[in-house]
C-alpha cells in the first residue's frame, strides 16, 4: 500500500531530485575537465636527469703530512695525495665540472707535483675540449681548487655567495688570506663579466640533478655536490672530505674553521648519497683504486 506523504515532504522531494540531477552533471563535467588537466600536469613533470660522473687525477703531491688531513693523525704518517676534480656529464650535452684544479708555474714551483697536467690537458685526456664545459662548480677558494677555473672560457663558474663576500672585497683585493690574489682578482673579474653565479645557501639545485650543500666549515662557505646517477646519487664531497679515514673513523678533516660541523657534514653525505661508497673524497688516492678505471688517472664514479 502506498504511503501519502504530506505535502511539505512532496516539495521537499520535487526539490531535491533536480538537485542531485544537477550535482551529477557538474561531476560529470568537473570529470572530464580536471581530470585531463591533472594528466596532463603529470606527464608534464620531468624527472631529474641522471648524469655521468669522472673523477680525472692532474698531478700527485708526495710525501703529504697526514697530519694535514685528518685531525689528529700520527705526525709521522705521510702520503702521495692525488690533485683531481670532477667531471659530470649530463644528457642533454651540459658538461660540468667540480672545481677545476691550478695552473700557476708559482704554485707548481712551490708544490713539485708528480706526473702533473694541467687541467685543460687532463680533460681532454678525459676525451672532453675545454671549450665544451659549460658549467664549473667551485667547491671553496682554496688554489687548488679555483685556480684553474678560467681555463674554461665557455663555462658559467658556480660558487657560495658567501664564500666570495668573506674572501674577496669589492675591488677584487684579498679580505681572508684563505684565498690567493691572483684567483682573488679572477674571480672579481668573472663576477665583473657575468661569469661568476653566486648560490645562495644549502641544499640549491643550480642545475637539473646536481644540488650543492654548504657544511663542513673547510672554508667560511665551502660546499659540496650531490649528483644523480643511473639508479643511484654521489655525493662530491671535495675537501670537506679529504680521505676515506675521516668518513670511517668520523674524524673531522684537520683544516675546518669548525671541528663539529665538519663531522655533522660528513654525516648528512651519507644520507645524501645512496651508499657511502658513492660518498667521494678530494684528495684520496684510493678514489682512482675504488671505481671502475677508463684509463690511468680517470675512473668512473658508479
Amino acid at each position: 500500500m502506498k504511503a501519502n506523504l504530506p505535502q511539505s515532504g512532496r516539495r521537499h522531494r520535487a526539490v531535491a531530485l533536480p538537485s542531485l540531477v544537477v550535482s551529477l552533471i557538474l561531476w560529470l563535467a568537473l570529470s572530464f575537465v580536471v581530470g585531463p588537466v591533472a594528466a596532463r600536469g603529470s606527464l608534464g613533470a620531468q624527472p631529474a636527469p641522471e648524469w655521468e660522473a669522472f673523477a680525472i687525477r692532474y698531478a700527485t703531491i708526495p710525501g703529504f703530512r697526514v697530519t694535514g688531513l685528518v685531525a689528529g693523525a700520527d705526525t709521522t704518517r705521510r702520503m702521495d695525495i692525488a690533485m683531481m676534480f670532477w667531471l659530470l656529464r649530463g644528457p642533454n650535452g651540459r658538461t660540468v665540472l667540480v672545481d677545476a684544479g691550478f695552473k700557476r708555474a708559482d704554485l707548481i714551483d712551490r708544490w713539485k707535483p708528480a706526473h702533473y697536467l694541467r687541467p685543460d690537458s687532463a680533460l681532454q685526456q678525459a676525451g672532453v675540449q675545454p671549450s665544451a664545459v659549460t658549467d664549473v662548480i667551485i667547491t671553496h677558494v682554496h688554489w687548488d681548487h679555483v685556480d684553474g677555473a678560467d681555463l674554461f672560457p665557455s663555462a658559467r663558474i658556480w660558487i657560495q655567495r658567501d664564500e666570495v663576500d668573506y674572501h674577496v672585497d669589492a675591488a677584487g683585493g684579498v679580505r681572508n688570506r684563505a684565498i690567493d690574489a691572483t684567483d682573488a682578482a679572477m674571480l672579481h673579474a668573472l663576477r665583473s663579466s657575468g661569469r661568476l653565479a653566486m648560490v645562495d645557501g644549502d641544499a640549491q639545485e643550480i642545475i637539473p640533478g646536481i644540488t650543492v650543500f654548504t657544511g663542513g666549515k673547510h672554508t667560511f662557505q665551502s660546499q659540496y655536490a650531490a649528483v644523480r646517477l643511473a639508479g643511484a646519487t654521489a655525493v662530491i664531497a671535495s675537501d670537506n672530505l679529504y680521505l676515506y679515514e675521516n668518513l670511517e673513523r668520523r674524524v673531522p678533516i684537520a683544516q675546518t674553521l669548525d671541528a663539529a660541523s665538519n663531522v655533522a657534514a660528513q654525516a648528512r653525505m651519507v644520507t645524501l648519497a645512496s651508499s657511502p661508497r658513492l660518498v667521494v673524497p678530494g684528495h684520496d688516492p684510493l678514489v682512482f683504486w675504488r671505481f671502475e678505471r677508463v684509463s690511468a688517472d680517470v675512473v668512473r664514479i658508479r
